[in-house]
């Protein structure tokens, strides 16, 4: 046995569930099976990617999500998205979560929840909820929208999510359940399927539960790929920003998935800060990684080295000065498009990171604050996005 901090992984090549399927009867083949995977892959990909690259059913147009960014609430809006998009051409962008409640009882406004620019994709729908009728509903509503990729959240630990909703993280002691939500996802969807989740919740956190979770969920549906955030949720105690520090990264966990199910998919989170982290990961097995809050913190830094780092593909050489441009050009046509919603600062939000860690950022984040002080509500005359990007250095 090898051990690995604190806990007991075989060194041998069994694959560990094996040990999980003396335990269990043979799962039920009942299941939809709408979706079947596509192979799509470019031939030009190395012999290494091309197991990822032909599970990538995109008609073709996109790469393979080597790297993402996390779906984080209040953070990754359309808003963000647009920015991301234009700093990086290829990393794959996912929502915030959206209960599929929201989505059923919003039907008769679902642009406001749903819509996106074409500029986005390759952009992953993360929805969540534990009423299987609803969750049906939810991915049938959303399919107008081309989503390329339905993702069903099974890793959030807030309170109002995992407490109250019963969904999220806490779904991860119920992997029958998992495996129903998805095979009636997939049964709605012809694009592909997912699921995020942690190594384990509370003091199920052993290697062999994540084991019987990930079988027991790919038996019963065709989810091929899992997102694996490499901490377990803390459900009780600690809030969930304490959730992405405190309960310790165990990337073993995430590697040992790798060897025993050959066949699925795995893209790894958590911890993860950098596009040298990126690659690394990537040279160890993983097929994907994503990252969270540093591509949120450190857009120009994180993203503007996505394209030609993981991806190989040419520099686009623009500027932070054109980034600002450009985006002055979509906040002008989004304000106020809900009714008093969205607002200025909503709009400049994930602009106040442009520049982070940099000399001027403090300056940057004056200015800006300065020129939206006045511009609180609705898009006026004197309430333009005039953004301060005068041509200094740091603009660059």
């Amino acid at each position: 046995m090898m051990k690995l901090t604190g806990y007991s992984l075989p060194a041998s090549s069994t694959p560990i569930y094996l040990n999980i399927l003396k335990k269990h009867s043979i799962f039920s083949s009942n299941i939809f099976q709408r979706n079947p995977t596509k192979s799509r892959g470019p031939s030009t990909y190395t012999q290494k990617d091309q197991v990822l690259a032909d599970a990538v059913m995109v008609a073709g147009q996109y790469l393979p999500p080597w790297f993402s960014v996390a779906p984080m609430m209040d953070w990754t809006d359309n808003h963000y998205r647009t920015l991301a998009r234009l700093i990086s051409k290829h990393a794959w962008l996912y929502t915030e979560m959206l209960a599929a409640e929201t989505i059923v009882y919003q039907k008769d406004n679902l642009d406001r929840f749903l819509a996106y620019s074409p500029e986005q994709h390759p952009i992953v729908l993360q929805i969540g909820g534990n009423n299987l009728e609803n969750l049906a509903k939810a991915t049938e509503l959303a399919n107008p929208y081309h989503y390329d990729e339905i993702n069903f959240n099974c890793g959030c630990p807030s309170p109002k999510v995992a407490g109250h909703g019963c969904f999220g993280a806490r779904l991860m002691l119920d992997p029958k359940f998992v495996g129903e939500a998805m095979s009636v996802i997939a049964a709605n969807t012809d694009v592909p399927v997912s699921v995020k989740c942690r190594i384990g919740v509370d003091d199920h956190d052993s290697y062999n539960e994540l084991c019987d979770f990930i079988y027991k969920v790919s038996s019963l549906s065709p989810t091929r790929h899992f997102i694996i955030h490499s901490r377990k949720a803390m459900l009780n105690g600690i809030s969930p920003a304490e959730n992405r520090s405190i309960p310790p990264l165990k990337y073993e966990y995430f590697y040992g998935l790798l060897r025993d199910f050959p066949d699925l998919r795995f893209t790894i989170n958590g911890g993860i800060n950098c596009v040298d982290e990126v690659n690394a990961a990537r040279r160890a097995g993983a097929h994907g990684v994503m990252v969270g809050r540093a591509a949120y913190h450190n857009p120009w830094q994180v993203l503007g080295h996505v394209d030609s780092v993981i991806y190989g593909a040419p520099s686009s050489g623009i500027t932070r000065r054109q980034i600002l441009e450009k985006y002055q050009v979509y906040g002008d046509s989004v304000l106020g498009k809900y009714g008093i919603k969205p607002h200025v600062r909503d709009v400049v939000k994930p602009l106040l990171h442009l520049f982070y860690s940099e000399p001027g950022n403090g300056l940057w984040k004056r200015k800006a604050d300065a020129a939206f002080q006045n511009c609180k509500w609705l898009p006026t005359e004197a309430c333009e996005i005039s953004l301060p990007i005068q041509e200094t250095a740091w603009m660059r």
